[in-house]
């Protein structure tokens, strides 16, 4: 094969990628001029360079003209690159346009960059979502348990959606408002008669400051009684105030018995003494004897008054066996 062949070959090649480029562009050019939406054709060449998707820029412009809302190409692009969604940003303007709601295209790009989703954000503000609460479970006055489940219809505030809390702050809220109002009841059939009661007074207590969201109605959808969590805590107490009287009385039977072993003790020590001072009577008899100061006639009368002494104990206590 000649050069020139090859060269021609190329050159055609080159023709043709140049042509798809180009009639691509034209291509989106001519839907831009055809729909209203002054998009320039230099224009939507440069896209491409400065790494956005023509396709998406063009459509977008033509979707916002058609709806009636007028947004530069630039701030589609500036939008793009900052990283938002640059479709889900003009549905939901157009959405909020047929709504009525006044939302702006940097109030709504804004939304975009904070992480929520607008268009969902519209439709909620249109449309109310329902959220269904945990059970939550709370106790009366009168020590009855009961388990409340309340569904929460709440609707997008668009001014709060940036910076606003979201769905776990306003359940809760609705939470504690209805332990809160189970808890100030007087008994739980109160609360039983009158479920509405909680959703009032929960609405009462302007829950939704701050958040995100709007809420429109709290329904208690069902109330159950639990536990009567009054009388276990009585005997809980009662089985710890009788733990406390066994212990106590536990102690004064140890203490008891510690006084009764000291007299014991004590008592033992004083026969010890006595024994030791008997045993001391034969050695002064004898010193006496020695030192001539007790006589022979003095030890028999001494032993005669011993002798009648014991004769007198054992008059006195007829069953004590006499002592051999």
């Amino acid at each position: 094969m000649e050069f020139p062949v090859i060269l021609m070959i190329i050159a055609g090649v080159v023709a043709l990628v140049v042509f798809y480029f180009i009639f691509s562009y034209l291509a989106l050019w001519v839907q831009a001029l055809v729909s209203g939406a002054r998009v320039g054709l230099l224009n939507i060449i440069f896209m491409r360079f400065r790494k956005v998707p023509p396709k998406l820029i063009v459509e977008s412009k033509i979707m916002a003209v058609k709806a009636g809302i007028e947004i530069p190409t630039d701030d589609l692009e500036s939008h793009y690159l900052a990283g938002g969604n640059v479709s889900r940003v003009v549905q939901a303007l157009i959405a909020a346009d047929k709504a009525n709601i006044d939302l702006t295209f940097n109030r709504s790009v804004a939304i975009d960059l904070a992480g929520r989703d607008v268009l969902e954000a519209v439709r909620m503000s249109v449309n109310p979502k329902v959220i269904e609460t945990p059970l939550v479970t709370a106790m009366a006055k009168d020590g009855i348990q009961l388990r409340a489940l309340s569904r929460v219809t709440v609707r997008a505030n668009i001014d709060r959606l940036v910076g606003g809390a979201g769905e776990e702050t306003i359940l809760a809220r609705v939470g504690e408002g209805i332990v809160t109002t189970i808890g100030s009841a007087k008994n739980h059939k109160e609360v039983l008669e009158n479920p509405d009661s909680i959703s009032k007074t929960v609405l009462r207590k302007g829950l939704d400051a701050g958040t995100a969201y709007e809420i429109l109605s709290i329904d208690i959808a069902d109330v159950d009684v639990g536990k009567n969590i009054g009388a276990e805590l009585e005997t809980d107490r009662a089985e710890a105030d009788k733990k406390i009287a066994q212990a106590k009385a536990e102690e004064k039977r140890a203490m008891a018995f510690a006084e009764e072993q000291v007299m014991k003790a004590r008592v033992q020590e004083m026969r010890a003494k006595v024994v030791e001072a008997e045993a001391q009577v034969p050695l002064a008899m004898a010193e006496a004897f020695r030192s001539g100061n007790l006589g022979v006639m003095d030890y028999y009368k001494m032993q005669n008054i011993v002798a009648d002494t014991k004769m007198r104990d054992q008059i006195a206590t007829p069953d004590t066996p006499p002592e051999k």
